[in-house]
């Protein structure tokens, strides 16, 4: 990216600035930002900087650096959550499939929960397999970016993100907002209390997850990584799991370099190699 400072944007934004951002995400969170993205990281950062009443993208990353509160605000002002309620069907169908056949207790980790709409789709993949809520399953939804997680938690949607489900799956798990909630539906609590969201950043050297995780979801999150951190990512995955689990991986995402820990089954499902 070429040298320049735009005059007519609030603050002074050059390449160094682009890069300094880029270095700072990357060893926060394992980051990997595209040189395309100079635009968005402007724009959402100077929203940071206005809010802390700063004057320069130097001085807010002089403060990133000596804040560690302020690595959360940083990373979730530079984080992209795009999600919807069951995304690749097919993973959805396969999981019902496995419940099926396993229908003792189970453990599944949502890593990416975004705003909650694939552990919430995971939930009623299970309920809708074992025809019950009071199932023997525990489903833990992560992610890095905390104003996700307490979207995701209220488990409040706009009724048109619901469009893609049959009028009884929306019926059934989803009460429809009246007065100055319509236009929404929220998740029904039987459904909600099958799923605990917690912040995890998958840098961390700790991650507080059970041992011996059956079904991992971790769709389109290796693609913001480099190989080799992908490589340590999966690693430290596939010691969490069950050696008989099942590992979703998203459609994007090519596995080849790590075939040494995970055994591809189709579909973009693995079954961790021990």
């Amino acid at each position: 990216m070429a040298t320049r400072t735009v005059s007519e944007k609030e603050f002074a934004f050059v390449s160094a600035d682009f890069e300094a951002v880029r270095k700072r995400l990357k060893n926060i969170a394992g980051i990997n930002l595209a040189d395309s993205k100079d635009s968005m990281v402007y724009s959402r950062l100077t929203r940071r900087i206005r809010h802390l009443k700063m004057n320069s993208f130097a001085d807010y990353l002089r403060y990133v650096d000596k804040t560690e509160s302020e690595h959360e605000h940083f990373v979730n002002a530079l984080t992209t959550n795009l999600t919807s309620f069951f995304r690749e069907q097919h993973h959805f169908d396969e999981l019902a499939s496995h419940i099926a056949k396993h229908k003792g207790s189970l453990t599944i980790w949502c890593a990416a929960s975004s705003t909650g709409e694939e552990p919430y789709s995971l939930a009623i993949t299970v309920v809708d397999a074992l025809g019950k809520f009071d199932v023997p399953v525990k489903i833990i939804a992560s992610d890095i970016d905390s104003n996700v997680l307490a979207t995701a938690s209220k488990g409040v949607y706009r009724i048109e993100q619901l469009d893609n489900m049959e009028t009884s799956m929306k019926k059934r798990y989803f009460h429809r907002g009246k007065g100055a909630n319509s236009g929404f539906a929220k998740v029904v609590p039987e459904l909600r209390k099958l799923v605990e969201f917690k912040r995890i950043n998958l840098m961390d050297s700790h991650w507080d997850l059970p041992k011996n995780i059956d079904i991992v979801f971790c769709r389109n999150v290796m693609i913001y990584f480099d190989k080799e951190t992908q490589m340590d990512i999966v690693a430290k995955i596939v010691e969490q799991m069950n050696p008989d689990g099942l590992y979703f991986a998203g459609h994007s995402e090519n596995f080849g370099h790590v075939n040494s820990l995970l055994k591809p089954l189709g579909k973009t499902i693995y079954k961790p190699k021990r």
